[in-house]
């Protein structure tokens, strides 16, 4: 269900974007940069917050850790996931295939600055083995997102300096 409700929207608001759909499980940020051949920092995870009584989504890549004092700043209360048993009922798709289409009930979708790293990302498509490609501005576009700050800057492990 909740993969054709995303196959639906790009099919009514983004017919040139299509909805991979992959033999192997896309469920983590790891899993999913493996399976696409990008870098973790190209999947756009998306994380299902509660702020007061609200639901909102946040869209941030996949190397990014959630910044408390500056989710704190901006949206004025601490940040607090919902539970694994409540993502499937607000947001209609299952953990591992959250992303801001298709959506079962519409929810305010925030996109962190983190995403404009790349000129393309991976967010999930409604199910745990599936993914679309597409610009970071289009994406927030195309859910009425607004951008945020609110992610940990990307640190680069003593490894990777040369």
């Amino acid at each position: 269900m909740s993969l054709a409700s995303v196959k639906a929207f790009f099919a009514q608001h983004a017919t040139d974007i299509p909805v991979l759909e992959l033999e192997t499980s896309t469920a983590t940020v790891a899993l999913a940069a493996e399976v696409l051949g990008v870098e973790p920092g190209q999947i756009a995870k998306t994380l299902s917050l509660r702020v007061g009584d609200d639901v909102i989504l946040l869209v941030a890549r996949g190397d990014a850790r959630l910044d408390n004092r500056k989710f704190k700043q901006h949206f004025g209360v601490k940040a607090r996931m919902l539970d694994a048993s409540q993502v499937e009922e607000q947001t209609g798709h299952p953990v591992g295939g959250v992303c801001p289409f298709g959506l079962v009930r519409p929810l305010q979708v925030f996109c962190d600055v983190s995403l404009k790293d790349f000129a393309s990302v991976y967010p999930a498509a409604g199910a745990p083995n599936s993914a679309v490609c597409i610009e970071p501005e289009r994406m927030a576009a195309l859910v009425n997102a607004h951008w945020v700050d609110v992610a940990e800057g990307v640190r680069v492990s003593a490894a990777e300096i040369v």
